[in-house]
């Protein structure tokens, strides 16, 4: 018959697992309700021994987020095959399933929580949203965009923010129905953008010409002539 005998963990093991722990707490409820006791009970640890790893809440809330921030950058990345608009209802699909996974912590930290407003915190925050934008870039194969592409792209960026934020206050909108509308939302401002400058209208042609008459952007200038009928 053997005991069980709990393994003593190494430093950087030990981090990983509180980080752990608390990204779990802070993604069900806001960080600002979550106690260090709590997350010393959740990992099986004492109190004093959460301050030997992190100086405080702060800081532990910045490593989750960290790890968190780096994770919804993943959900951007895919591979750059097939029609754009598949693609990226592809990744509207992994963004919703992060916000919905991490609703209350991602709530908090686009609304206020413990560390909005750091240094640490706005540059994780930059930081996802300049991969989104380089990833975007990258499907639509443009190194250097014109003033209007940027303007477009990251104006999309915040609106898919913008648009994760309302939907966790109740979620009243089915969340398929926004993952599609904001494919839409990014054909919408590219298109026009285009009536406006010549450059645009060629990457809008050619955004277009590959489209599957079952693809989210068909299916947008369908939905748009059924309203001038």
């Amino acid at each position: 018959m053997t005991t069980g005998v709990r393994r003593r963990m190494g430093v950087e093991e030990r981090r990983q697992q509180l980080i752990g722990v608390a990204l779990d707490l802070f993604s069900r409820r806001s960080p600002d309700d979550v106690s260090i006791d709590e997350i010393a009970a959740a990992a099986g640890i004492s109190r004093p021994l959460v301050y030997h790893y992190f100086p405080g809440k702060l800081s532990l809330y910045e490593a989750a987020l960290k790890r968190a921030s780096d994770d919804l950058a993943e959900r951007f990345i895919e591979p750059q095959e097939g029609p754009l608009g598949a693609r990226l209802l592809r990744v509207m699909r992994r963004y919703f399933d992060f916000v919905d996974q991490h609703g209350p912590g991602f709530s908090a930290l686009m609304r206020g929580g413990p560390a909005v407003g750091s240094t640490n915190t706005n540059a994780l925050i930059d930081g996802v949203r300049q991969a989104a934008y380089l990833q975007i870039l990258a499907h639509l194969r443009i190194e250097r965009p014109p003033a209007r592409l940027e303007l477009v792209v990251r104006s999309w960026i915040s609106l898919a923010e913008s648009t994760a934020l309302i939907w966790l206050d109740g979620r009243r909108i089915p969340r398929t129905e926004l993952e599609a509308q904001l494919v839409h939302d990014f054909a919408a401002l590219a298109a026009v953008s285009a009536a406006y400058d010549p450059e645009m209208a060629d990457l809008l042609r050619h955004m277009l010409a590959n489209e599957p008459a079952e693809g989210p952007f068909t299916d947008l200038i369908g939905r748009l002539v059924s309203l001038a009928s």
